[in-house]
């Protein structure tokens, strides 16, 4: 188990929305990433994957099946309330280790279950948001819309659907109302559904609380070689965070080890460079019928949270267009991080160390 403070301080770059069922948090969160070029994690979509990865010894609520909706809404209030909190536990552990990988390159947004005080144990309260509604009635609510329908056919798929619904309903009451009040208390950022606040003012008001910065003015060019920017460039590559590749990188602009048809980006901000991106026929992947892969983006800590990553992965797809390809590779570990630039999922790669990523292309 990890101290409090050593995961405040590895998940310093998260920010946390939070909040009851039909808060709109996964609405909020989504919009608020698009607006400061942040990417979003949610932790209802890791759930197939975390599933598959736990344990039933470790994770009994995770792997529990139910053969039908009678099953599953036929136990007690009581029962559906314990279930659901132990499953949301026993997937904190996963999202929690996600989030301390993924925020080491930058901000994430993290669309997820938190009570206040587990919000409390592992963040601090400017990076914690609550997305709230009276929890009453949530089950009518869920089958009432369009993008709830799996969970209305499920519904309606039991012998008794307006039982099921109100068992559902009681459970979820009692699972958040406590959560509802807590965050109303004073010390939590906390947005009422009931204050009627629109999409956009609701991703404003969560900007400002989490104090992320207004768009730079932001320059991406294409880097020559023996250029004053080319030593400039290595300079900065040299005295970046990244330390898995820095070092590899900047031998690689220092020697311009590129073919003719690869090519070197720098995003310059502020009269210097902030951030790059590569144009590479070849990546840490044994695939060379693959090509061209936009490689090794990286963005300056100060300037993160105002798209300089998507400027730059756009001004690669463009330059790729240019030299007459049709679509442009990106491999990650992560997901719903490269979906947002366009880019979509086409099947996981092994590299040279032995670890699985998962290839992304998208068509220019």
């Amino acid at each position: 188990m990890f101290q409090d403070n050593v995961l405040k301080n590895y998940l310093k770059n998260v920010y946390f929305i939070a909040g009851t069922p039909c808060g709109g948090k996964t609405s909020a969160s989504n919009a608020l990433g698009e607006r400061y070029g942040i990417p979003v994690y949610n932790a209802d979509e890791m759930f197939p994957i975390h599933q598959s990865r736990s344990d039933a010894v470790f994770q009994p609520n995770m792997n529990r099946s139910f053969t039908s909706a009678d099953e599953f809404f036929g136990r007690t209030v009581d029962e559906y309330v314990n279930w659901l909190i132990n499953n949301t536990r026993e997937q904190l552990d996963f999202v929690l280790l996600d989030l301390v990988r993924l925020s080491q390159s930058g901000r994430v947004i993290c669309d997820c279950h938190l009570t206040p005080e587990q919000a409390e144990a592992i963040s601090d309260v400017s990076r914690v948001a609550f997305l709230i509604k009276e929890p009453i009635n949530i089950a009518e609510e869920y089958c009432s819309r369009p993008d709830h329908k799996d969970f209305r056919d499920y519904v309606y798929s039991a012998s008794a659907p307006e039982t099921a619904k109100a068992v559902c309903s009681e459970a979820l009451y009692r699972l958040n109302i406590g959560l509802y009040e807590s965050a109303r208390s004073g010390k939590w950022c906390f947005i009422d559904r009931a204050d009627g606040l629109s999409l956009e003012e609701t991703v404003s008001r969560l900007g400002t609380h989490f104090g992320f910065s207004k768009t730079k003015e932001v320059t991406v060019v294409k880097v020559e070689k023996g250029s004053a920017l080319a030593e400039e460039l290595v300079r900065f590559i040299e005295n970046c965070s990244w330390e898995e590749v820095k070092e590899h990188n900047a031998v690689m602009v220092r020697n311009w080890d590129f073919a003719e048809n690869e090519a070197v980006f720098a995003a310059v901000a502020d009269g210097r460079i902030v951030g790059t991106a590569t144009l590479m026929n070849t990546d840490y992947y044994p695939l060379p019928e693959i090509y061209p892969w936009v490689s090794g983006v990286f963005v300056d800590e100060e300037y993160r949270g105002n798209r300089i990553s998507q400027k730059l992965i756009d001004f690669a797809n463009k330059a790729a267009g240019e030299l007459g390809y049709e679509r442009t590779y990106i491999p990650t570990p992560y997901i719903g991080l490269y979906e947002r630039f366009g880019y979509r999922y086409l099947r996981d790669i092994v590299n040279y160390g032995g670890e699985t990523d998962h290839l992304y292309v998208k068509e220019i």
